[in-house]
């Protein structure tokens, strides 16, 4: 090849796009911990029958867009497209999890999957994440829900965006609605799509989200969910909705909001926006009370969301400038080699320093301004005779002398 070029859908992150996701990450983080939670990682590969059956073979996630390989043991791995099924895994994996119920994690990293690059999706990508692992209790869901409020709260996102929520209802009822479903959709087959076609039987709430010009025609007349709930499930919505409303975060009940795999259940949810185009999705998930016994674990709840760092990255706030370095600035081999260990000596003070690796003073004053600087340490062998340095602040233009072991006073006040 002529120019190396990164390979497509992905990019490389320089330095001022990895400080806004730096930064998304951090506010997150610093939201989490005031809630509660603690921060883990999970492998960024893992077996493929792990998303298969955490993510469900049906929908476009494990069908078209997973990168699935055989390693050089002739097993099958997949690298993680999410966060959900890794943590139920780990939770299965690691005993000791079991006795800290209900566990609360946060984690944060990149994600693959194999679709059209567009705006604000790549196919490297990176993801915010929380669970709740042990809590069946309405509460757990207001909670996550609450996190995520704060945190596009805290990044500046919330006022445009809306929480849209439903409820899937329990096992019983869903078994009941799949059924009408069914019913109805085999009365317009030669409408469906082929994809939607082969979900019929299969997985038919997953019809309901299809984005199909044609199915989106017949779902308007779908029947709706909210007609098929059974007082449990209308109860612990009510719950959540009265929860909600009592933390002061206002929502909006989508009955066409759905989860199509059978251990999803209770309450959906999405953080939606109209600021970045057709794809407005920034934050969503839900409940998932059965997905660790698929995975062969214990009956667990479970419940969480995933929110998209670049989508994120799009719409927050701008991040704080990194502090301002200071420049040293030396005179002569002496003043070169007494600089290192004062800019060292500054550092672990909390300061930021840079110094140049050669250059006269005008062209290391002239880097300083390039960079940004708000001061500079110059030292020559007058100086380093009176321990003593000349201290320049580039916005007043004040230039004053300053004994070496008084610096980081100086720069600090």
């Amino acid at each position: 090849m002529s120019k190396l070029q990164p390979v497509r859908g992905t990019h490389d992150l320089l330095p001022d796009e990895y400080r806004r996701l730096a930064h998304v990450v951090s506010t997150a983080r610093d939201v989490a911990r005031l809630y509660g939670y603690r921060e883990m990682a999970t492998p960024i590969f893992e077996f493929t029958e792990l998303f298969a059956r955490g993510i469900g073979e049906t929908t476009d996630v494990v069908s078209k867009e997973m990168y699935t390989f055989k390693d050089r043991g002739d097993e099958s791995l997949t690298l993680r497209p999410e966060y959900t099924a890794g943590i139920c895994r780990a939770f299965i994996s690691n005993g000791e999890l079991g006795q800290q119920l209900p566990l609360k994690v946060f984690a944060a990293g990149p994600m693959f999957r194999y679709e059209r690059p567009q705006k604000g999706r790549q196919r490297q990508f990176h993801q915010i994440d929380i669970e709740v692992l042990g809590a069946p209790e309405p509460g757990a869901d207001i909670e996550v829900i609450s996190v995520a409020a704060d945190i596009l709260d805290r990044l500046g996102i919330l006022e445009r965006c809306v929480l849209k929520i439903n409820s899937l209802g329990d096992p019983e009822c869903r078994a009941v609605y799949r059924k009408v479903l069914v019913d109805y959709y085999s009365g317009h087959i030669g409408k469906l799509s082929e994809d939607s076609k082969s979900r019929l039987q299969r997985n038919p709430l997953r019809i309901l989200d299809s984005k199909d010009e044609g199915d989106k025609a017949v779902n308007v007349n779908a029947p709706s969910f909210a007609d098929h709930l059974n007082q449990a499930s209308r109860d612990f919505f009510t719950s959540v909705q009265d929860g909600l409303a009592a933390a002061g975060i206002a929502f909006e009940v989508d009955p066409t909001l759905v989860r199509g795999l059978d251990y999803y259940t209770h309450t959906a949810f999405e953080f939606v926006t109209t600021h970045i185009g057709a794809q407005g999705t920034v934050l969503g998930g839900g409940r998932y009370d059965g997905l660790i016994a698929e995975l062969g674990g214990p009956p667990t709840a479970g419940i969480g969301w995933a929110g998209g760092i670049e989508r994120l990255m799009m719409l927050c706030n701008e991040p704080p400038a990194e502090p301002r370095p200071v420049v040293i600035a030396p005179l002569g081999a002496a003043a070169e080699a007494r600089a290192l260990g004062i800019a060292r000596a500054l550092r672990r003070q909390g300061i930021t320093v840079e110094q140049d690796y050669r250059g006269n003073m005008k062209r290391r004053l002239q880097r300083a301004n390039k960079i940004n600087a708000r001061a500079a340490i110059i030292i020559g062998d007058d100086e380093l005779a009176k321990g003593m340095a000349q201290l320049k602040d580039f916005d007043s233009g004040e230039q004053r002398e300053v004994a070496l072991d008084a610096l980081a006073d100086a720069l600090k006040g």
